[in-house]
């Protein structure tokens, strides 16, 4: 059984979540102390609930002190069993999270499984639904991983109420990944959209967006950038722009919410100056891909590396949960440029 101090590295929900995603895969059970002891309200909230209970349910796992507030769990799965699942977090926690826990698992199984789970899809510290889809599903697709996603509902903080679906299917022909070198930029494309808002508001995102971009000199002809007005259907109010840098080699996708009182040019300069610090920077893929990369290529045999401009504490967390479950070894090198080179590669 691993035991891990759930304080260790950032201390927060992602040594859960990354813990029983690996214990599924590996069928090691595990023990968790002091869980997110490095944040406000220390515990398991909502939104853990919902990844352990979906966890428990796909692997049929024996747990102990799943509840609101507990700061101590005990997780064992049986194995991994495909199937129809729906999940509720309840609240505005992120389902993009909770489906992350459990996509890696699903896709060990023998046959196709179906998901549904219901909660924040737009919300602050997690990745949105067009992060995830544009950005996030193509490096899984070419690591093997093989779903589909969709969105009924975008769910905004703080009501929650998004739903998104799922079907995940087993893995495909597993290969590494080799992103070292972007290459040239190619295209910026994304999306303004606002949910039970006028449509002007995702206007005036866009147009502040295209504004900077075309002053900024990225080396690509303006027609090269292109942004779409959308409407997501919704309960509730809110807005977001994403955009998605497509290089020649790799990609990298920003975003930023909107809220009561923001500015909806906030909003675009927010996800604007992101990408501009990730183009100038120079890395292959942006930090927060770098992080959640670790899982999955750690699960094929061959060694995958990739750079990035920056290392967040979410990385140096997730590389010590990974090796607490999996031989694998996992270095990192600073470049001459300043960009980080990382590669992985499992030892047995």
């Amino acid at each position: 059984m691993v035991r891990i101090d759930g304080s260790i590295g950032e201390g927060g929900g992602q040594i859960l979540r990354t813990a029983l995603s690996l214990s599924m895969i590996t069928g090691i059970p595990f023990h968790i102390n002091r869980i997110r002891a490095n944040r406000r309200i220390p515990g398991l909230r909502p939104q853990h609930l919902a990844a352990i209970n979906a966890a428990r349910k796909i692997s049929k796992a024996e747990t102990q002190g799943v509840y609101l507030n507990s700061n101590s769990i005990f997780f064992s799965p049986k194995s991994i069993f495909s199937g129809s699942y729906s999940f509720n977090v309840g609240t505005a926690g992120s389902a993009i999270l909770v489906l992350q826990t459990i996509l890696a698992p699903l896709s060990m199984a023998n046959s196709a499984s179906s998901v549904s789970i219901t909660g924040g899809t737009h919300v602050p510290w997690s990745p949105s639904y067009e992060y995830l889809k544009y950005t996030w599903t193509p490096f899984m697709h070419e690591i093997g991983l093989d779903f589909l996603l969709s969105l009924e509902s975008a769910g905004f903080y703080p009501q929650g109420g998004g739903k998104i679906q799922a079907v995940i299917r087993p893995i495909r022909n597993p290969k590494p990944l080799d992103y070292v070198q972007r290459g040239k930029l190619l295209t910026i494309s994304g999306f303004s959209a606002v949910a039970n808002l006028d449509k002007s508001i995702a206007g005036r995102q866009k147009l502040r967006a295209l504004n900077i971009l075309y002053d900024s000199k990225l080396g690509i002809d303006n027609s090269k950038i292109k942004i779409k007005l959308n409407h997501l259907p919704s309960q509730f109010k809110g807005t977001t722009l994403f955009l998605n840098a497509a290089y020649e080699n790799s990609r990298g996708g920003f975003f930023s919410l909107g809220k009561k009182g923001k500015l909806a040019e906030k909003v675009a300069e927010e996800a604007v100056n992101s990408l501009l610090k990730f183009h100038n920077d120079g890395g292959a893929v942006d930090w927060y891909m770098a992080d959640q990369l670790l899982l999955p290529v750690s699960l094929i045999k061959d060694r995958s590396q990739f750079s990035t401009s920056k290392i967040t504490n979410h990385f140096h967390t997730n590389r010590e949960v990974v090796s607490f479950f999996l031989p694998v070894k996992i270095e990192t090198s600073k470049q001459t440029n300043g960009n980080t080179h990382i590669s992985v590669e499992r030892l047995d």
